[in-house]
């Protein structure tokens, strides 16, 4: 059966409504609603659900393209045959986003090229896709944007942006000692999001070789303050998972 055409005036009316978005399939349900003479209440529901399902997918995509996420790092698209090791149960814990109404922490460790900004990403995605907001981040870009937010007077605006934002994503966290002024920086940071919203770190340092190596330029590290970074960002965390090509040591906190 060929797909019916749609009259000039439909055509118009969807249009004003805003409901443009049904046009491309409509023909194709017309004639299926015809040949299995499906009922008028049951032909208006499965337009609209099409038009809801369009209008998520749009969004969602545009939450993405917002929060700085790789298009093409989306959980379809993991290898499930690549040489890495993690628990699938605590993948599974990850990809059902509990964490996240949880208001609970990830931290995602592991040596360099075994996938973690591809699960961070990954997570931001499904994360945009179920309606929350996202923000990625590498940890040196999050550094130079509050060190310029001090010097152009933007701290306030950029620190109630970061702090706010459902899920923050920092890659790449710890990969260079932090001056005083970043580590304080991280801190007011994280305690302005604890508890409160959730935040994903990814890094190839262990949480305990993270926090001493705080300060540079040859400073003592101030071990009070980096005991409290370690306490924030851990103290709510819902799961830490390890991928990589050995032992797996992948954990959920109850």
């Amino acid at each position: 059966m060929s797909a019916r055409s749609i009259s000039p005036d439909l055509v118009a009316a969807l249009k004003r409504l805003r409901l443009g978005g049904l046009l491309p399939t409509l023909p194709e349900r017309f004639s299926l609603a015809e040949k299995e003479d499906t009922p008028y209440e049951d032909l208006l529901l499965m337009l609209l659900v099409d038009e809801i399902s369009r209008r998520d997918s749009t969004a969602s995509i545009r939450r993405a393209d917002v929060a700085g996420l790789d298009p093409d790092m989306v959980l379809e698209r993991w290898d499930k045959l690549a040489k890495v090791t993690y628990d699938r149960r605590v993948m599974n814990e990850l990809v059902s986003l509990r964490f996240v109404e949880d208001h609970r922490n990830v931290v995602v460790l592991g040596p360099v090229g075994v996938g973690k900004t591809f699960l961070a990403n990954a997570i931001g995605h499904l994360c945009c896709r179920a309606g929350f907001n996202v923000r990625l981040l590498r940890a040196d870009a999050l550094l130079r944007l509050l060190k310029q937010s001090r010097m152009d007077n933007s701290r306030e605006a950029v620190m109630t942006e970061l702090a706010t934002v459902d899920v923050l994503i920092i890659d790449d966290f710890a990969l260079e000692p932090m001056t005083r002024e970043e580590s304080r920086d991280i801190y007011q940071l994280f305690v302005e999001r604890n508890a409160r919203l959730s935040t994903v770190v990814t890094s190839n340092r262990d949480l305990a070789a993270v926090y001493p190596v705080q300060y540079n330029q040859g400073q003592p590290c101030d071990e009070g303050e980096a005991l409290a970074q370690a306490i924030t960002l851990t103290a709510y965390c819902r799961a830490t998972v390890a991928l990589t090509a050995g032992t797996n040591t992948s954990r959920t906190n109850p």
